[in-house]
């Protein structure tokens, strides 16, 4: 009697196509993106408060402006990419914030600017925790935090190079027509991603059975999840404590895309090109930070055998780093080593910003989308709080700006506390 062999899948016998990096190609171009159109507005505050006539409190307020918008959308932006998938919601998110991005540079007076900067905080959120969702649905796991680490290296590349981007703008052209051309950047984006994405690979004809084969998971984490389980979300120890690492991280890192050029120009006493120039290195080294801890969080984790132990490590030494490096930051005199201390007090910073998010992908699960759009709202909850905070101090300590830095190096420190208690890898839903 013959013996019939059982032919072999398609899925083992093709190499996999590598469509799933296209997404990460077009994560980090978005995330480049956001943080010019972010970013662009502390360099150009100067002009902005001398021709619009207000001062530095109703300046931090604009800052502010955004922020709570930012935040107050988050959770329904992250959701919707939950309930809608993220092709939808990344397209209509990232036509708005282009529009007000561009109406920034028609503004007339004070009002009118801090409504145009609120929406367009309300449009910008909801980006990062959609990319996160379209991570968990077309990454394997162990490709999902190195992504994350890639997508905030350039990032924070954008943001660092935007300063001295729109000073070399500010040669040909002024802060109203720059602001046009910053808003009109989004539609090249939305366009080609719209066309080429799909929420599921599964329904993307670039993938093939094998790749299919590594992302096994993608029917359980595509969309259609908007039935959130809330009550464990809000009782969750685990959640609670990534919101507020994440406020203590988001905290001092605003200073860095709102009141740094102003500081360097009138703290450090810097012509307005050497401060554009000095403002790169914070989100420069934040994004060597990211592409660090992207790299060396998974060869960590194999060699102490647990991805919770690593991501805990990577995170408290990253904002103990940051807390030192702020006070060597404040006690150096020489402008340029004291922009390199904050530099690498950003690196540290940044040390834990992959594996936060990695942990919002692996405890959120198939609901990813709406717990890093929770993690992200308590972060520009500090990007409220922090800008006009900072408002406050400088006027009642007389333009003292070590004050701000201080209260800066000590919200670190809260966050390096919260670290050892979290549960990085659990998801709320694994009962289920």
């Amino acid at each position: 009697m013959a013996i019939k062999h059982a032919q072999p899948s398609p899925a083992e016998t093709q190499i996999p196509t590598r469509a799933r990096y296209w997404v990460i190609v077009f994560a980090i171009t978005l995330a480049i993106l956001a943080y010019i159109d972010r970013v662009a507005i502390s360099m150009a505050a100067p002009e902005m408060m001398r021709d619009l006539g207000f001062d530095k409190v109703q300046m931090g307020w604009v800052f502010s402006a955004f922020a709570i918008a930012y935040a107050l959308f988050e959770i329904p932006g992250g959701w919707l990419g939950d309930k809608m998938g993220p092709r939808k919601v990344l397209m209509r998110i990232v036509l708005w914030w282009s529009a007000f991005t561009a109406l920034t540079g028609v503004v007339r007076s004070y009002s009118a600017l801090l409504v145009v900067r609120f929406l367009f905080g309300a449009g910008e959120a909801g980006c990062f925790p959609n990319l996160t969702k379209s991570f968990t649905t077309w990454l394997p796991a162990d490709e999902r935090v190195r992504a994350q680490g890639f997508m905030w290296t350039f990032a924070r590349l954008g943001g660092a190079f935007t300063p001295p981007l729109v000073a070399w703008v500010f040669l040909f052209t002024d802060w109203r027509t720059a602001f046009v051309i910053f808003g009109a950047l989004g539609v090249l984006w939305a366009v080609p991603f719209y066309v080429w994405f799909r929420d599921n690979p599964r329904d993307h004809k670039s993938v093939n059975a094998a790749e299919l084969a590594l992302l096994k998971d993608a029917e359980h984490m595509a969309s259609g999840h908007g039935n959130v389980p809330w009550r464990r979300l809000l009782t969750s120890r685990t959640v609670w404590l990534l919101w507020v690492q994440y406020f203590c991280l988001s905290f001092p890192w605003y200073f860095f895309i709102t009141w740094l050029p102003t500081y360097l120009q009138e703290g450090r006493h810097l012509d307005r090109a050497t401060a554009s120039k000095y403002a790169i290195l914070p989100l420069f080294f934040g994004g060597l930070g990211s592409f660090v801890c992207g790299l060396i969080s998974g060869p960590l984790a194999r060699a102490i055998g647990s991805v919770s132990l690593a991501r805990k490590l990577l995170a408290t030494a990253g904002f103990l780093g940051a807390a030192l490096l702020l006070v060597v930051c404040i006690n150096t005199a020489d402008p340029l080593y004291a922009m390199v201390a904050m530099g690498f007090a950003s690196f540290f910073n940044d040390l834990v910003m992959p594996g936060a998010w990695g942990a919002c992908m692996d405890v959120g699960g198939r609901y990813a989308g709406t717990l890093s759009g929770s993690m992200n709202m308590m972060g520009n909850m500090a990007g409220f709080v922090a800008p006009s905070l900072g408002g406050y101090i400088l006027r009642e300590t007389g333009n003292d700006w070590n004050v701000f830095l201080y209260v800066m190096a000590g919200v670190y420190l809260v966050g390096t506390l919260s670290w050892p208690l979290i549960d990085p890898v659990t998801p709320i839903d694994q009962d289920e």
